[in-house]
């Protein structure tokens, strides 16, 4: 059900808004980085999304300006966003896998070598109790933006 102001409506979001969506989604991180509730990278995303998608509570698909002219990286994209689509997860897309990498505490790194940013999943196990009011937040956003036909919703991530 979509219970929006007018401004919602017309996609106009204020700055205020946008942070704290913003802020919502760095904690969901965080949070749920130390309870192992994270999936990094497109081919783990995608193994995980075709084992247990009924865990999976929220993808995240990170660009950089240089990955838009990356075709095989987009045909991922579209079949991972079809496949959330379909099983009702939500979706963001996010334009900082550097940014993205920082809040995960580093998490970009893999020894010397640099992980694939560039889908990441929270998921939620089946007997979990955790309840993350930042995690409704970054819902209810994607949410009300399908309301508005904006079923991929952009994040814009400021560097820190």
């Amino acid at each position: 059900r979509c219970n929006m102001t007018f401004e919602e409506l017309n996609g106009d979001y204020s700055i205020e808004r946008m942070d704290s969506v913003i802020k919502a989604l760095e904690e969901v991180l965080r949070s749920a980085l130390p309870q192992g509730c994270i999936t990094v990278g497109v081919y783990e995303a995608a193994k995980s999304l075709n084992v247990d998608p009924d865990n999976v509570v929220l993808c995240i698909l990170a660009t950089d300006d240089d990955d838009v002219k990356d075709v095989a990286l987009q045909i991922h994209f579209t079949l991972i966003q079809a496949f959330c689509c379909e099983n009702d997860i939500n979706i963001l897309r996010v334009n900082n896998t550097r940014r993205l990498a920082h809040i995960l505490g580093g998490a970009g790194m893999h020894g010397s070598e640099q992980m694939d940013l560039h889908c990441i999943l929270v998921t939620v196990p089946h007997a979990s109790t955790w309840k993350n009011p930042a995690l409704g937040k970054v819902n209810h956003f994607c949410r009300e933006s399908r309301c508005m036909d904006q079923w991929v919703p952009i994040i814009n991530l400021p560097e820190r």
